[in-house]
Formats: structure tokens, C-alpha cells, sequence
């Protein structure tokens, strides 16, 4: 019996060589200025903020670190995985970039409205989203008055809507007695506003007169209060606003409005009591608390 042949029985497969390099230890270098730039682009971009340009910036330095990490895993024929997310993430990014950017354009108003929302709604925070709710609440509509035309009549005009100035200059009367004048970006109304519960119903207890061409944008009553209750937010942004208008026409009004007769009148509130102006100074003496050394605080 001969001996097996165990040359010939050899069943050792010999090693075919990779279609891709294999990746065997660790690179002593480190990685390119490609890699460190995606890097960078990308921690940029998670320090973006809220509303559309928030968004804006959001994916747009997204999209660029993305693009960057393609371009350096493209380089790298061990980073075929790398590769492809980049590539993936890369689109994502890109598509929402267009997407917030129709949706911004398309969120366009008139330059009146624009300069409305720069001037009141912006600082406070409030989205062109938001305030696009609001803009249709009034119908997009702006309203003129002719010079010397009123726009509210004491004891006659009912309150039935809340108004902002947007150009031109009002004079505010009552009995024929100067108060202050409104001018643009404030409220015109919203001291009455404030005095009346939704339920309610009442007329106006000044007169307000244009100086000049003026124009201005309002909102029904009732339409704005089911905006009110559909929104929370845009009604506590319209409390605020309304409110801090209210402040700013009070302190307007400080040691300026008194009638002939020396009375002084309670800053347009809803009851508009009557203070004769010494009374008025004797309270405030009254009022005042003894301090150190004599002296009043």
C-alpha cells in the first residue's frame, strides 16, 4: 500500500487579494484641514437659534460641514461608510435649507406691516409665523384718516376694535382739553381696549383727531379674541404690548392734564374721575414716609 501523497492532498485556499485596502493600525498624523473645517461648520451649526432664521442657519452651516465630511471621506478609500452617511445627511440638510427658504419667502408683508412687526413684535421674540396669524386677522388691511378727520368721538364712538398708528400724528382730546398726542407704532386705543372685558361694551371717553394724513391697521374685536383663544401665545404678546402702551401713555401724561378749572383727569382710565390738583398734591404728601435725618422718601 503507497503511501498517501499529502502534498497533493493540500486544501489550504490561498488568500485572494482585497478589492480594498484594509485598515491595520492607526494613523500616526493626523487628519486633514477638510476634516477639522466639517468640524468646525458643524459645531456652528448646532448653536443655531428658533424661527425660520434660527432654521436658516441651522442647516445651512449643517449643510456645508456635511459637504465638507463628503469631500473628506471621498479622499479616504477607508471611510466608504463615512462616505455615504455624509453623502445622505448632506441632502437632508440641503433640502431643508430650500424648504425654510420658499417658506420665508413666502412669508412676506407690505413694508407698513414689516416696519409694524421691526418695531413691536420682533424684540419681543414673535416668529413671522405668528405674526403672519396676526396680519390675517385684520385681512392684511391698512386704514386711512384725512387730516382733521376723527377717528374716535367722545361718548359716541363704541370700542369695537384695538388699532396701532402707523404713520402721521393724533391728537388726543377730552372736553376739548389737550391730553398728549399718539404717535406711530403705538396703540391708539388701548386704554379703552384694556377697560372692557370681552363681554362687554362701551364708547370711547376722548377724542382723537388726525394732525396729519395718517394711516393705521386695526383689528376687530371679536376676531381678534378667537385669535386669542385658538393662540395663547399671541395673547399674552398682545397683553404685553397693549399694556405697555398703556404705561407710556401714562407717564405722557404726568403733571399735563388739567382742565381749566385746576382738575386734574385719572390718565384716560375707563371711570375718568375727576382729582382737583391740590387734593392731588395733599395726597402724595401724605404718602410720603419720614426717612433719616428729616428727610422724606
Amino acid at each position: 500500500m503507497e503511501p498517501p501523497d499529502f502534498e497533493a492532498m493540500n486544501f489550504t485556499v490561498e488568500q485572494v487579494a482585497s478589492l480594498y485596502p484594509l485598515c491595520e493600525e492607526w494613523r500616526d498624523g493626523s487628519e486633514g484641514s477638510v476634516f477639522h473645517l466639517a468640524s468646525i461648520l458643524l459645531f456652528l451649526g448646532f448653536m443655531g437659534g428658533s424661527g425660520f432664521y434660527g432654521l436658516l442657519y441651522l442647516f445651512t452651516f449643517l449643510t456645508l460641514g456635511f459637504f465638507c465630511s463628503t469631500l473628506w471621506a471621498w479622499s479616504d478609500p477607508c471611510t466608504t461608510d463615512s462616505f455615504l452617511w455624509s453623502v445622505a445627511l448632506f441632502g437632508v440638510c440641503l433640502g431643508q435649507v430650500l424648504h425654510v427658504a420658499y417658506r420665508l419667502r413666502s412669508v412676506s408683508f407690505e413694508q407698513e406691516f414689516q416696519e409694524l412687526y421691526h418695531c413691536m413684535f420682533k424684540k419681543l421674540g414673535v416668529s413671522l409665523t405668528h405674526f403672519g396669524k396676526i396680519v390675517a386677522c385684520c385681512d392684511g388691511d391698512i386704514h386711512t384718516i384725512e387730516q382733521n378727520h376723527c377717528f374716535a368721538i367722545e361718548g359716541k364712538t363704541a370700542i369695537d376694535k384695538l388699532s396701532v398708528l402707523l404713520s402721521g400724528r393724533i391728537r388726543v382730546t377730552v372736553n376739548g382739553e389737550f391730553l398728549h398726542y399718539i404717535y406711530p407704532f403705538q396703540f391708539l386705543d388701548s386704554p379703552e381696549w384694556d377697560s372692557l372685558r370681552p363681554s362687554e361694551e362701551g364708547v370711547f371717553q376722548v377724542t382723537l383727531r388726525a394732525d396729519n394724513p395718517c394711516r393705521y391697521v386695526a383689528w376687530r374685536r371679536k376676531k381678534l379674541y378667537l385669535l386669542f383663544a385658538k393662540h395663547r401665545y399671541i395673547a399674552k404678546i398682545f397683553a404685553l404690548v397693549v399694556r405697555n402702551d398703556i404705561a407710556e401713555k401714562l407717564y405722557s401724561l404726568n403733571d399735563k392734564a388739567f382742565n381749566r378749572s385746576g382738575q386734574r383727569y385719572d390718565l384716560r382710565l375707563p371711570s375718568n374721575c375727576h382729582m382737583p390738583g391740590t387734593e392731588l398734591e395733599m395726597a402724595e404728601v401724605l404718602l410720603q414716609v419720614p426717612g433719616q435725618g428729616g428727610r422724606t422718601l
